[in-house]
């Protein structure tokens, strides 16, 4: 990794930043929006020998020396709005009439080097049980314990953004997460340092589960614990493990269970599909122990399937490793494909998967059958969706198949009882380190099934399925590191 101080003289000031030659034009740009406001595609950045900086401009081809200043000409200032009696088109409209318009949710304001808990906070805000949770948390941000604080910043913070559609400031709830996790502190002498955005959704999950926030309104009176609260029923899932001795068959095998709160895809040269990872990871797994039959050490086998499936599921994808002679964590580019929905039965254990096939099965019957109605309407000019839907009786089938629904996954509160996901949200990093380059989150739209909500920082915008279907890396550009599947529900 190479790094150099570099100088940007933009309206008569001048702006010092440490420039990662080994990162792509993106980075260097968003470093400079973060400092100046002016959007990445108004930037034109001067460089040496008046060179205009392209986005496949190669950095460390250019010569630099420490202390070059570059030239940036552009305009951080808002689009004019138009007279009040001409019609505005959208390409026309601000970022405040366009959230206005199209009812956008309001975005989050760069701190400095901020854009990782931005990102973790939008995507987190895509489940609405967990606002309904946060508002049955009644403790305050005084507590004296630092996660409690967190948590009451959280809520108080989401209620503040659904009564705004412009961006907004997250100050306290950054100051409440440094506070409590001082890692999120650390300075250079450029400021405070890019962070591990991952590292920032763990550490508020935990936060949340060790605040013991309520279950949300309609679960509250359920047959549940009054001791469980939201990440241990809608985020908390459960794998049932069978060791067995490869040596001692007649050995009895040793059966152990253990939550998790998201599974990781491991990344290597072999890698191309997500599920197909995570499959290979459960599957097996040589341990070596002692074996009590033989009286030494011996290889055991691992087989893992999941015993619970939550509500919301969290697939982390390990993208970052150690590279010990740089003494950095260094960024793996693999394309690896994820599904925008996801079915986990295969990999659940026979028990689950006996109470989740039924359901599982007819619902994706019904949904080759709603898709065949969609196109039906689509070449009939006198017919329309929802004639469609009604001709097939898709209201009465629906009911057929909330019936059912196995009675122990119905009474267990947070979980899944279709053992199908669909994908809500993904949390994108840009650039070749753990520590810089920027992150976006990434939204599925309410009510919709095509189009996205893209936050980047206090950006935000409408994108379209298609675009999500991209992230999923080869080169230098965003690419998912945290995805939250939640489940399909029977509707």
């Amino acid at each position: 990794m190479q790094k150099l101080e570099v100088k940007v003289k933009w309206c008569g000031q001048i702006y010092e930043l440490e420039l990662d030659l080994d990162e792509p034009t993106e980075v260097f740009k968003m470093q400079l929006y973060s400092m100046t406001g002016v959007e990445p595609e108004r930037q034109k950045i001067i460089g040496k020998g008046g060179r205009v900086l392209h986005e496949d401009t190669d950095l460390k081809g250019l010569g630099l020396k420490k202390g070059f200043t570059f030239m940036m000409m552009g305009s951080s200032a808002e689009i004019p709005r138009a007279p009040e009696n001409q019609v505005l088109f959208v390409e026309d409209m601000t970022d405040r009439q366009l959230a206005e318009t199209l009812k956008l949710p309001a975005g989050l304001t760069n701190l400095g080097n901020t854009c990782y808990m931005n990102a973790t906070l939008q995507c987190l805000r895509s489940m609405p049980e967990l606002h309904q949770s946060l508002n049955r948390f009644s403790s305050g941000m005084n507590t004296g314990y630092p996660q409690k604080n967190l948590t009451a910043s959280l809520r108080d913070l989401f209620q503040q953004l659904n009564q705004t559609t412009e961006g907004y400031s997250p100050f306290v709830f950054l100051q409440m997460l440094r506070a409590a996790f001082p890692q999120f502190a650390q300075q250079n002498n450029h400021g405070f340092m890019q962070q591990d955005a991952e590292e920032c959704w763990t550490e508020i999950v935990s936060s949340m589960k060790m605040a013991n926030i309520p279950l949300p309104n309609n679960d509250s009176s359920s047959s549940s614990s009054s001791e469980e609260t939201f990440v241990d029923r809608y985020m908390t899932g459960e794998f049932t493990s069978t060791l067995k001795c490869d040596e001692a068959p007649e050995e009895e095998p040793v059966v152990t269970k253990d939550v998790f709160t998201k599974l990781n895809c491991f990344i290597s040269e072999k890698t191309d599909y997500m599920t197909r990872q995570i499959d290979d990871t459960l599957k097996e797994e040589k341990v070596n122990k002692n074996s009590p039959t033989l009286g030494r050490s011996v290889n055991y086998s691992k087989y893992t399937r999941i015993s619970r499936l939550p509500e919301y599921l969290t697939v982390q994808f390990v993208r970052f490793f150690w590279k010990s002679h740089i003494r950095k964590k260094v960024k793996v580019l693999r394309k690896v494909k994820y599904p925008l929905d996801f079915d986990l039965t295969e990999l659940c254990t026979d028990e689950l998967k006996e109470k989740l096939l039924p359901v599982r099965d007819r619902l994706i019957e019904l949904e080759k059958e709603k898709l065949e109605a969609k196109r039906k309407a689509k070449i009939t000019k006198d017919s329309d969706e929802k004639k469609e839907l009604e001709e097939i009786g898709y209201s009465s089938k629906i009911e057929e198949i909330k019936k059912l629904v196995n009675p122990e996954l119905a009474a267990d509160v947070g979980s899944n009882v279709t053992g199908l996901y669909e994908l809500c949200a993904v949390l994108t990093h840009i650039g070749r380190y753990v520590d810089s380059g920027h992150y976006i989150g990434w939204v599925r739209k309410e009510d919709s099934s095509e189009d996205w909500i893209k936050y980047d920082d206090d950006k935000v915008s409408i994108v379209k399925k298609e675009d999500i279907q991209k992230l999923d890396g080869g080169g230098d550009w965003h690419m998912a590191y945290v995805l939250l599947y939640r489940s399909k529900k029977i509707e």
